[in-house]
Order: C-alpha cells, then sequence, then structure tokens
C-alpha cells in the first residue's frame, strides 16, 4: 500500500501486530485473484472465498457491508444520498478492505454498528434505520453460517448434529432471544446509536461476525486460536440417542455456565434409554458434580434447570445463586435466582427440589420449577402463596406432564469419597443405598396414601 495509505488505515493496521499487518494487507490480493477486477474486489471475489461457509444471503451481506466502508472518514458509514449503491456497484477497494477486517476484527461497539446496520439492510437500501425483523433476518444469516463452518471445520467437539435437535429452528430461537436485548424506537426502527449499544451488550453479535469473517475470508492469525463456541461432549450413547439440544441452543446455554463448570458434558440419564423412573434419575445425578436439566412436556415445551453443585440425599439447603432456571422452547430465556430467599437446591424425602425450587412432591413455597417423585408429573411457577410473584411458567401449563428428560453432567465430578475409589465407573442403573433407601421410603408413603401403585419392577 506503499505512502499511498489513508492515515486512517495506518491507525487500523496499528490494532495488529506487526507480523499480523502483513496477513490484514495480502486478504486483498489474495482474494483478487479469485475474482477481482483491476484495483477492486468485486461480489464474486468474496463468493469465491466464503462460498461453502456462508449462504449467497450472507455473502452479499457481508460484501456490502465492506462496500459501504469510507476509509477516509475513518468509519463505515451507510449515508442516505445513494453512495452505498454506488460503491457496491464499483466495488471494494484496498482500503475499504483493511479498514472493514479492522474494524470486525478489533473494533468498539461503535465502529461494529455501521456495519451490522449496513448487513441488515436488504438488497442494496441505503436506510439510515432498519426494522428488528431486518436485524434478525440477518441473525439468523449469521447463526447459520455459524453452524456451517463448526460443522466443515470438525469442531463440533463430540456433538453429532444428525442425533440432536432442530438446527433451524434453534438458528430462529437463538436470533429472536439475541433481538430482545435490541432497544428499538416506538416505530421498531433501530438505528446506529441503537445497534452500537447492542453489539456492546450482546457480546455474541461481535463473536459470531469474527468468526464469520476469519474463517469464510481465511483471516488466519498468529497466536489466536478459533474461537470455542462448544463444550466438548464424552459418554453420549449416540447411536441410540436423539437429545433435544441442538447446536445453536447449545451456543446459547454453555457461556451461561460459570466460567470454573469447563469440563465436558456427559450424559447421566434420559427417559429415552433409561424409561420413565424417577430412582434411576436420582441414582444417575447423584455425586455426579454440576448437572443441567432438559424437560419436555407433553405440549411440546421445552425447559430445564442447571445445578451448580452435585446433589447429595440430604435436608440442607446446597448450590449457590449461580443456579438458574431456562426455558428453551418456544423461547429460549435464562432466568436467574431472585435472591429471595437461599433454597437454590435440595433433595430430600420429603422436598426433593432442583434449582430454586425443582423437586417432587415440596410441601413449602418454591420458585420456578419442580418435579414429583411420581415420574410424570411437575410444577413450572412459584405457588400463589410464595412471595417470587412473577416468577416465570416454563411449561404449557403450570401443572405439567412429563414426556421426556434428560440429564447432563456439565462440571467436574466430585472427588470420591474414601472406600469409593476401587467402586471404578458407575452405570447410570447402578444405585447408591442411601438413595435407594430413600426412594423406597418415598415410595411406600405415596402407596400408603393412595397416590401411587407399587411397581412390580422397581429398582
Amino acid at each position: 500500500m506503499g505512502n499511498t495509505e489513508s492515515v486512517v488505515v495506518q491507525k487500523r493496521l496499528a490494532r495488529f501486530r506487526p507480523e499480523e499487518r502483513p496477513l490484514i494487507e495480502g486478504v486483498f490480493e489474495r482474494l483478487q485473484g479469485d475474482g477481482g477486477s483491476g484495483k477492486v474486489l468485486t461480489l464474486e471475489s468474496f463468493k469465491s472465498s466464503m462460498d461453502t461457509l456462508a449462504s449467497d444471503s450472507m455473502i452479499k451481506r457481508v460484501y456490502r457491508a465492506a462496500c459501504c466502508v469510507e476509509s477516509g472518514a475513518g468509519t463505515a458509514t451507510v449515508t442516505g444520498s445513494g453512495k452505498a449503491i454506488t460503491a457496491a456497484t464499483s466495488g471494494v477497494s484496498r482500503e475499504q478492505l483493511v479498514v472493514f477486517l479492522a474494524d470486525l476484527l478489533r473494533g468498539t461497539a461503535e465502529e461494529r454498528a455501521p456495519l451490522v446496520l449496513a448487513m441488515s439492510q436488504e438488497g442494496a437500501g441505503n436506510s439510515e434505520v432498519v426494522t428488528r425483523e431486518q436485524v434478525s433476518q440477518f441473525l439468523q444469516d449469521v447463526l447459520s453460517s455459524v453452524v456451517k463452518i463448526l460443522v466443515s471445520r470438525e469442531r463440533l467437539r463430540g456433538w453429532k448434529l444428525d442425533r440432536m435437535g432442530d438446527v433451524s429452528m434453534g438458528v430462529k430461537l437463538l436470533a429472536e432471544q439475541m433481538c430482545s436485548e435490541l432497544k428499538a424506537s416506538e416505530r421498531g426502527t433501530c438505528d446506529v446509536c441503537s445497534l452500537e449499544d447492542w453489539v456492546f451488550r450482546v457480546s455474541q453479535v461481535a463473536a459470531y461476525l469474527e468468526l464469520l469473517v476469519s474463517e469464510g475470508l481465511a483471516v488466519v492469525l498468529p497466536n489466536r486460536p478459533p474461537l470455542t463456541l462448544l463444550p466438548a461432549c464424552l459418554e453420549a450413547p449416540w447411536s441410540k440417542l436423539k437429545c433435544l439440544l441442538d447446536l445453536p441452543t447449545l451456543m446459547f446455554l454453555a457461556p451461561q455456565l460459570p466460567d470454573s463448570y469447563s469440563a465436558p458434558w456427559r450424559l447421566l440419564f434420559t427417559t429415552q434409554l433409561h424409561g420413565e423412573s424417577f430412582s434411576r434419575m436420582v441414582a444417575g445425578l447423584s455425586k455426579r458434580g454440576p448437572t443441567l436439566l432438559l424437560i419436555r412436556d407433553t405440549r411440546g415445551h421445552v425447559f430445564g434447570a442447571f445445578a451448580s453443585h452435585a446433589w447429595e440425599v440430604k435436608p440442607q439447603f446446597q448450590g449457590d445463586s449461580r443456579c438458574f432456571l431456562f426455558s428453551v422452547y418456544p423461547r429460549l430465556r435464562v432466568y436467574t435466582a431472585t435472591g429471595y430467599n437461599q433454597h437454590f437446591m435440595y433433595l430430600n424425602q420429603n422436598q426433593q427440589t432442583m434449582p430454586n425450587g425443582l423437586g417432587m412432591g415440596g410441601q413449602h413455597g418454591y420458585f420456578g420449577l419442580w418435579l414429583d417423585s411420581d415420574f410424570g408429573r411437575g410444577h413450572s411457577r412459584a405457588r400463589p402463596k410464595c412471595t417470587t410473584y412473577g416468577s416465570p411458567q416454563l411449561s404449557a401449563d403450570e401443572e405439567f406432564t412429563l414426556d421426556y428428560a434428560e440429564v447432563w453432567a456439565v462440571g467436574k465430578p466430585p472427588a470420591p469419597e474414601e472406600g469409593e475409589e476401587g467402586r471404578g465407573k458407575r452405570s447410570v442403573l447402578d444405585m447408591d443405598p442411601e438413595v435407594q433407601a430413600m426412594m423406597e421410603m418415598a415410595g411406600k408413603t405415596l402407596h400408603s396414601q393412595g397416590l401411587r401403585e407399587p411397581e412390580e419392577d422397581e429398582d
């Protein structure tokens, strides 16, 4: 670029390390060899580099944003004078590409917001605002491309796409969740200022765009490993399993877990493989470290809870404020602890309850979610007498019927107690004597009250 490059470009290059700058400057020549024309890059140049990793509409969005960069002004802008349309016709210059890459890969929310505005517009529009629906469509394009990159680059980390939930539905739900954080005007439109605030608060927007551009345009910077968007998965019997999770939902839930819980996820229990047995579920999750429970009710709603501590059969309350409830379908949301009390998770004979109240047969007020030891029944809201007013109803009906459940260990298991070292690896069907005694007593109590028939084949 020599002495003719602008001060703005020099400042953008200064954000990269000396060994990275030639790589950023070299992207233009490489793309030009894939279909460039003269001193600018055409849409065909971007398609040649990105066509296996992104949809045609997403490639056009990236190209349009690069065309709209005003390198002389130092920012990416979309004017109302039709300049964006003219730029898109003429192509992307070397300086525009450098500023575009610097702003997306190392920029601030203020610098990224105009690019998001340009990518959210339909066609070659040049409006100074976009609607929430346009932003949602842009996000769906981005998320679909991110999933495509994870698959093609073999970064699924043990997860099996064909044995998981519907990716297209997960993309729509995650896009809607991210858009829910967008503060639109009364008319439902978003300008650069509102997009800047959104990009600043919702860090996934920048992360997903960085992955898309760095992979799509092959901008491989040394000492900067690829973003890790999925936790590793171990010990899942994929040949027999069809799990509730899909990749976008997993990309959303994994960052919600505390940083210390970065261990591989392990499947502990699923009704598909282990049957509708509460005692088997308790045996599967007892003393296995932090866990994530997913439930689908008979009306199709999917929801669950994260337990921050290992489950143990004892009357004392366990867990801490890191416990949370969440919904997956029809809306993707996380509900953190209310702080009303310290009743985060407990599991004992009379009150067997998960985060802030996921329990079985509890008699006191509780928040959010519980399961009955008579497997199949549940409740997903605070009782009216409880002061946690406004707690979320996760299921379709307040009193729901369970259709499917699975439990994942998502943290490091606790150290084995003295005398347990020689036990070896436990099966989900193995029952701790303590848990067995508790469950037998609970079953007898329910039977004596006429609430449950004895099970001939109970564990």
